[in-house]
C-alpha cells in the first residue's frame, strides 16, 4: 500500500460518527499507543479513559472533544461498568465519534470483550484497535523477557484478582502453578501474599525468581525483585504499592544483564518544560527518550499582533532596508503571516541581507524559501551585535521584527555603531498569569529539573507562581543563555547550568551532565549511609 492509501485508510478508520472503537493506549509511556490507536484519539468526539492512563494521551484528544473520566482504583470506580456501558452506547446513538480508552489491550483484563458485546446488542456499530499489554511491556522494560530461548519457551498471564481459591475462581491453581515457564500476573499486588502461598502450596519451588514491576514503562517505574517465597513480605515492606506486574519465573535473572531503562542518562528526572506548547514537543520527545518525566507548562504563548499597522508600514518599506534581522523562529513566522496576508512572498526580501540568530531561526527562513547571510557562530543578541558591526552596519538601515517585550538593547547598540534601526513588534507574548492552581496541580508530584527556553519564560512562571517559589526548593535549574540567566538570577533563582551551545540540543547536553553528577552524589551518600 502506498503512503496516500495508507493515509486513506486511517481516514476511513477513524472518521465513522456513530462508533465506538475500543481503543488500547499501552502500558503507560504514551509513545507506546499504536499508531490506529492515535489516529482514533485525535479525531474523536468523546473519549472515555481509564484512570492509569499517561495524561499527555489526553491532550491529543481534539480540543472540542469531550473527556469523561471512567476511572476505577480499587475500591473506588468512578463509574461502575454498567455505567461505562451506558455512557459507550448514549454518544454514539448520538452519531459521535466515541473512543474508549483503556489502559494497555482493550481484550487482557480491559473488559473490552464485554463492551463490545453490550454494543452489538444494541446495534452499535464498534471497532476494536489492540494495545501493547503492560504483561509483556512492564517487564521488557524492566529488561526481563517474558521468554527467552533454553530457559522459558512458555508464558502464562493471568488477573491478580482470581487469586482467592474457591468459588468464583475461573483457574485451578495447581494447574496454574506449571502451566507456562513464566507466571505473568495483572493487578496482583493487593493479592500478592494468597497468590505466592497458592502457588508455594501447588509445588512452585519457593526459590524461583520473581519480580514487581510498578509504573512499567514510566519514569516512575520501580522494580523489586525477589523469590517465590519472598516477594511478597519485601514487597509489603518496602510499601510498594498498585499498579505493578508480578513476574515469575527463571527469565527473572535475566535482568541483571538486560535492564535498560533504569540505566538511561535522564531516568526518573522530572522536568518542567516551560516552552510555548506549539515549540515544546521536541524538546518534550527528547526529555522522554532519555528517560524523563517532561512536566508541560506553557509559562508563555504567542499570539497575532491586535494592531499590525507598524509591522505592515514596515514590511511595505523592505527595498529601503539593507538588512532584516531576525531573533526567532516565532519572528520569522508573524512576519511571513504578514507577508501573505498582504499577497506577498519570500520575494519581498530580494536585495535585504537576512541575519538569523540560531540555526532554528535559520531553518525557520529555509522553510520559507530563504538563506540567511549571517548565523552568528553564538547564539546570542551581542554575537549577532558583534557579527552585525563586523559585516559594516554603519550608514545602514536594519529592519528588526521581535516581541512585544524584546528588549532594546540590540536595537540601541546597532543605533548607537552607525545604524538606523527599526525595531517593531512581530508579535504578542502572553504569561500564566491565572494558571497558579494549574501550575500547583502540575509541581504537586515534586520537580527535579526546571528548564528555561527565554527571559520570559523565567518572568512568566515566577508569575504563575505569584513569585513564591517554594515548590521549585531542591530542583536543578537549566537556562537556554546568559540572557536567560541573567533574568533568572535577578528573580532569585540559583542557575546550575547553562546550554553550550545556547539551543535546545545543548540545553539538553547540559542536563544530562548535571543529572549525573546529582545521581552520583546521590550514590555517594547512600553508600556512605550503609544504606
Amino acid at each position: 500500500m502506498n503512503e496516500q492509501g495508507a493515509a486513506d485508510k486511517c481516514d476511513e478508520m477513524v472518521l465513522m460518527p456513530g462508533s465506538v472503537y475500543l481503543v488500547g493506549a499501552g502500558p503507560g509511556d504514551p509513545d507506546l499507543i499504536t499508531v490506529a490507536g492515535l489516529n482514533a484519539l485525535r479525531a474523536a468526539e468523546v473519549v472515555v479513559y481509564d484512570r492509569l492512563l499517561a495524561p499527555a494521551l489526553l491532550r491529543e484528544a481534539p480540543a472540542t472533544a469531550l473527556l469523561i473520566d471512567a476511572g476505577k482504583a480499587p475500591g473506588a470506580h468512578t463509574l461502575g461498568q454498567d455505567g461505562i456501558n451506558a455512557v459507550l452506547a448514549e454518544h454514539a446513538s448520538l452519531g459521535r465519534t466515541v473512543v474508549r480508552l483503556k489502559g494497555g489491550d482493550p481484550f487482557m483484563f480491559g473488559r473490552g470483550g464485554e463492551e463490545a458485546l453490550y454494543l452489538r446488542e444494541r446495534g452499535i456499530p464498534f471497532r476494536i484497535v489492540p494495545g501493547v499489554t503492560s504483561a509483556i511491556a512492564a517487564p521488557a522494560f524492566a529488561g526481563i523477557p517474558v521468554t527467552h530461548r533454553g530457559i522459558a519457551g512458555s508464558v502464562l498471564i493471568a488477573t491478580g484478582h482470581e487469586a482467592a481459591a474457591g468459588a468464583g475462581a475461573s483457574f485451578d491453581w495447581n494447574a496454574v502453578a506449571y502451566a507456562a515457564d513464566t507466571l505473568v500476573f495483572l493487578m496482583g499486588v493487593e493479592r500478592l501474599a494468597e497468590i505466592t502461598r497458592h502457588l508455594l502450596a501447588a509445588g512452585r519451588p519457593a526459590e524461583q525468581p520473581a519480580a514487581l514491576v510498578r509504573w512499567g514503562s514510566t519514569p516512575e517505574q520501580v522494580v523489586l525483585t525477589g523469590t517465590v517465597g519472598t516477594i511478597a513480605a519485601a514487597a509489603e515492606a518496602s510499601g510498594l504499592k498498585a499498579p505493578a506486574t508480578l513476574v515469575i519465573g527463571e527469565v527473572v535473572r535475566l535482568r541483571d544483564g538486560i535492564a535498560w531503562f533504569e540505566t538511561q542518562p535522564l531516568f526518573g528526572a522530572r522536568v518542567l518544560v516551560t516552552r510555548t506548547r506549539e515549540r515544546a514537543s521536541g524538546l518534550v520527545q527528547r526529555l522522554r527518550a532519555l528517560g524523563a518525566l517532561p512536566l508541560k507548562f506553557p509559562a508563555i504563548s504567542f499570539e497575532p499582533l491586535a494592531d499590525t499597522a507598524l509591522l505592515d508600514a514596515a514590511l511595505s518599506a523592505l527595498p529601503a532596508y539593507d538588512w532584516a534581522i531576525f531573533t526567532s523562529q516565532t519572528a520569522v513566522g508573524a512576519v511571513f503571516e504578514r507577508l501573505q496576508a498582504a499577497g506577498r512572498d519570500a520575494r519581498a526580501f530580494a536585495g535585504v541581507r537576512l541575519c538569523a540568530v540560531g540555526p532554528a531561526t535559520a531553518r525557520s527562513l529555509t522553510e520559507h524559501g530563504l538563506k540567511a547571510d549571517l548565523v552568528p557562530q553564538r547564539f546570542t543578541a551581542e554575537a549577532a551585535l558583534e557579527a552585525l558591526v563586523g559585516e559594516g552596519v554603519q550608514g545602514r538601515r536594519l529592519l528588526l521584527p521581535q516581541a512585544d517585550i524584546a528588549r532594546p538593547d540590540l536595537a540601541d547598540s546597532l543605533n548607537s555603531a552607525g545604524a538606523t534601526v527599526t525595531s517593531v513588534a512581530a508579535y504578542r507574548t502572553r504569561g500564566g498569569h491565572g494558571r497558579g492552581e494549574e501550575l500547583a496541580r502540575l509541581l504537586a508530584g515534586g520537580v527535579d529539573v526546571v528548564s528555561f527556553s527565554s527571559s520570559s519564560t523565567v518572568t512568566h512562571l515566577l508569575e504563575a507562581l505569584n513569585g513564591d517559589t517554594t515548590a521549585l526548593n531542591g530542583a536543578l535549574i537549566a537556562s537556554i543563555g546568559p540572557a536567560t540567566s541573567e533574568t533568572a538570577r535577578a528573580a532569585g533563582l540559583r542557575v546550575d547550568m547553562e546550554a553550550a551551545p545556547h539551543t535546545i540540543d545543548g540545553l539538553v547536553t547540559a542536563l544530562v551532565a548535571a543529572w549525573a553528577e546529582r545521581r552520583s552524589r546521590s550514590a555517594q551518600v547512600t553508600a556512605a549511609s550503609g544504606g
